[in-house]
């Protein structure tokens, strides 16, 4: 659950409307996941993951974090998910913190 790890919500909206949201929660020290991120489909295209995306990264860098890892769905449903996180400077890594390896999983990592 995200309130028992400390994480750091992020929703971008448009009023009353949610279009995306993302977490973001420390692991270990200087080590922080990516959490529930995803935009609605009526937001998609619009740029509504990657300002979530950098709002979370930026927090993660303003509170001392070095290393952002995610683990993300490993069909291809998740290629745009994967396609925006490697635009944004990660890249496939092994399983990390308590995930273990999962064909239905994707592991990635950036440095920060």
């Amino acid at each position: 659950m995200l309130l028992e790890r400390d994480a750091t919500l992020f929703v971008a909206r448009d009023g009353e409307t949610v279009l995306g949201v993302g977490a973001v929660a420390v692991i270990e020290p200087g080590h922080a996941e990516l959490k529930s991120m995803h935009t609605a489909a009526e937001a998609r295209g619009r740029g509504v993951g990657r300002a979530v995306l950098k709002a979370l990264l930026d927090h993660a860098r303003d509170t001392g974090v070095t290393r952002v890892s995610l683990e993300t769905g490993s069909a291809d449903m998740f290629a745009p998910a994967q396609a925006l996180y490697v635009a944004h400077g990660f890249r496939n890594c092994p399983p990390f913190g308590s995930y273990v390896l999962d064909p239905l999983s994707v592991f990635m990592t950036r440095l920060l």
